[in-house]
């Protein structure tokens, strides 16, 4: 068993006030309710994209690192706050810095943004959940964190499970911080890429959409805005591609458990 994958020391450490471990969650949903409430998740739209990619395009091509780590910064608070968006600004990378490094850049604002809503949920209830633990859970978080890798790896893979859930069960189940950064880093490299090489795709619907929406708005249309159906970017090959690697993520754990299911019959 891996040292990363311990269970947290059992080591008694004095107790916070419940008011200061939920301040960092009240704080959080504060700004998620102010965010929604000023509609910047409408920003985080295709069509918002279509509406300023010449701007966006030319503030990149003039401020190539501090677009960059604007990007990062955006893109990270989104997943921290759980607002939706997040494919869109996949796409938007993308489009903005090309596939590798639209790419790479998605990878590490998400990770952060991960790891944030995974340190909050920790410091409110992981480590006062873990500590109580009794019986089935705690049968549970002991399974969980002796393979977390493998099992955090098959989560992110997975193409079913809400991107928010799985950055908080595992500070449920006191998961060590490197191993949920690293299995997360890893585990949504291949559909990040994926659709970033997409959004460096998009120059030609884009701009499409763009002279759509203006010829839209000059005639006075009620709804000019720009649309693009996700669900034509989800191919089954990326779907099936993701499942297998999904799968073979628990192939360790599958083993381990067979080696010791034939060890007493041996």
């Amino acid at each position: 068993m891996d040292a990363s994958d311990q269970p947290l020391d059992d080591t008694p450490s004095p107790r916070r006030p419940l008011w200061r471990r939920l301040a960092p969650v009240i704080l959080l949903l504060a700004l998620v309710a102010a965010a929604l409430a000023g509609g910047v998740h409408r920003l985080l739209s295709f069509d918002a994209l279509v509406a300023h990619a010449g701007a966006l395009q030319g503030f990149v091509a003039d401020n190539g690192a501090v677009a960059a780590a604007a990007y990062v910064v955006v893109y990270a608070a989104l997943v921290a706050l759980s607002l939706p968006g997040a494919l869109v600004a996949t796409l938007a990378g993308g489009f903005l810095f090309g596939g590798l490094l639209g790419g790479a850049l998605a990878v590490v604002a998400a990770t952060v943004g991960a790891t944030v809503v995974f340190l909050i949920a920790r410091t409110a209830i992981g480590d006062a959940l873990v500590a109580r633990a009794r019986g089935a859970i705690a049968r549970l978080a002991d399974g969980f964190r002796e393979d977390a890798f493998a099992y955090l790896l098959f989560l992110r893979l997975a193409p079913v499970f809400p991107f928010f859930v799985v950055n908080l069960a595992p500070a449920a189940l006191g998961v060590r911080l490197k191993t949920f950064v690293a299995a997360t880093a890893l585990g949504i490299v291949p559909g990040t890429f994926a659709f970033a090489f997409v959004g460096a795709g998009l120059g030609g619907v884009v701009a499409q959409e763009a002279e759509r929406r203006g010829a839209c708005l000059a005639r006075g249309g009620a709804d000019c805005a720009a649309r693009l159906d996700p669900s034509t970017l989800v191919s089954t090959p990326i779907l099936l591609a993701l499942g297998g690697l999904a799968v073979v993520a628990l192939l360790p754990v599958a083993a381990k458990r067979l080696r010791r299911r034939k060890g007493p019959a041996a």
